[in-house]
């Protein structure tokens, strides 16, 4: 069994990324800048838009954060997206969800310049994605195809069992996974909620992605020898220790890890893989802009 070090690989990545800035610097070249918009004060959401901020310190982008309050209107911030459209020295930004309920998610979403929407989450976006053509992959299907790619995991012609529908990530794999290329060109089958038998399903995957949000869903009687797994989840679940709640995945990873060749830890493996690759898409926004796309 070979833990997918998400951890290792995002690091790497990161130094990566580095390197590339520090040739930009070399050559008294623009940075890439990435801004991110968060609206009220979710604690989850203001812990991650901040380890974001933190990531770009690391590999020497710009970041710009963007704080509105809980009551800022759906014009209001569409006023703050058109602005972000409309400034050059940004190269991509993202909006943090969710977003109170007065904001229309889908209508917020489409306001932002797929040039700029490294996220990957507009549908013109998700629409070249769906046809193989160049474009911002989300970033944590996009963490996930390298974790597969680095490790070296075979998928063409393997059996990949989706676990959850989500358009950020359930969907988008689905179409990654079976696209020609690797990695890909599997044989893709989708569940959800809705699924009937999906014990049955699961037992015949050679590769598992679960991103159901459920803790502990997926277990050893559901996979089959040797199975490569992918676990998407992260829930919080209260304890008694002193933080009031541990970290947990979709996978029951003291069992499941025992039958499978791969498998993603929860905490650090697709995680800190969505961070660098939304870092990796602001580099791509920063070259497409430097080129005149």
């Amino acid at each position: 069994m070979t833990i997918l070090d998400g951890k290792k690989v995002s690091n790497d990545i990161k130094n990566e990324i580095k390197a590339e800035v520090d040739k930009m610097k070399a050559n008294d070249e623009k940075v890439p800048h990435l801004a991110a918009v968060i609206v009220g004060n979710d604690g989850a959401s203001l812990t991650y838009v901040g380890s974001k901020v933190r990531a770009c310190e690391r590999v020497g982008f710009e970041s710009t954060m963007v704080r509105l309050s809980n009551t800022t209107s759906e014009v209001e911030l569409l006023d703050k997206i058109d602005e972000l459209n409309n400034n050059d020295d940004i190269d991509g930004f993202i909006i943090q969800l969710p977003l109170p309920p007065q904001i229309n998610t889908q209508k917020v979403l489409m306001a932002v310049d797929p040039n700029k929407d490294v996220d990957g989450f507009h549908p013109m976006n998700f629409g070249k994605m769906s046809l193989d053509m160049s474009t911002f992959i989300p970033a944590t299907p996009f963490g996930i195809l390298e974790l597969l790619d680095r490790y070296e995991v075979e998928t063409k012609g393997k059996h990949t069992v989706v676990i959850g529908r989500s358009h950020i990530v359930g969907r988008p794999m689905s179409i990654l996974m079976g696209r020609k290329g690797f990695p890909g060109n599997s044989t893709v089958t989708l569940t959800h909620s809705h699924t009937k038998n999906i014990t049955q399903i699961t037992s015949q995957a050679d590769i598992i992605i679960s991103a159901l949000g459920i803790p502990n869903f997926l277990k050893a009687e559901m996979v089959k020898d040797d199975a490569v797994i992918i676990d998407v989840g992260i829930t919080r679940v209260p304890d008694d220790s002193e933080k009031g709640y541990y970290i947990t995945g979709d996978v029951d990873f003291e069992n499941v890890s025992k039958k499978s060749s791969f498998i993603t830890p929860v905490p650090g493996g697709v995680g800190p893989m969505t961070i660098a690759m939304l870092l990796k898409n602001t580099l791509i926004a920063r070259e497409r802009h430097r080129n005149g796309n």
